[in-house]
């Protein structure tokens, strides 16, 4: 894949996804094999570790689903963008940022997310 919102919305996609076969297949598409996804609560390393953060996940918010919210803004390999989770009635459960480092396939290679807005300084 060498479009990197389509990259971005693959992987908010894999995220959610509950069947674990469609899940594996969207991870590997747009991970790299060594990529490592940090979020506030849990680290995961690599598809196995990736698909585990995933999973429980889904275990803790079931049938929720990710929005990206801004455009992706890009420069060199890194890139940031807004998402927010929706409960499964629509509403917004949760926002939050990710910046994200790619590997030299233009697959990721971090992602870095943050939850809620920016802290004021």
């Amino acid at each position: 894949m060498t479009d990197l919102t389509t990259t971005v919305d693959t992987w908010l996609r894999a995220y959610a996804e509950p069947d674990a076969a469609t899940r594996a297949t969207l991870i590997a598409q747009v991970w790299a094999p060594e990529g490592e996804l940090v979020d506030p609560p849990v680290t995961g390393a690599g598809a196995d570790g990736i698909d585990a953060v995933a999973r429980a996940l889904q275990a803790q918010f079931p049938g929720h689903a990710f929005r990206r919210t801004s455009a992706v803004d890009a420069h060199h390999d890194v890139a940031r963008y807004t998402w927010a989770m929706l409960a499964p009635d629509g509403a917004t459960a949760l926002t939050g940022t990710d910046v994200v480092t790619l590997a030299d396939d233009g697959r990721l290679a971090r992602v870095a997310g943050f939850f809620g807005d920016p802290v004021p300084a």
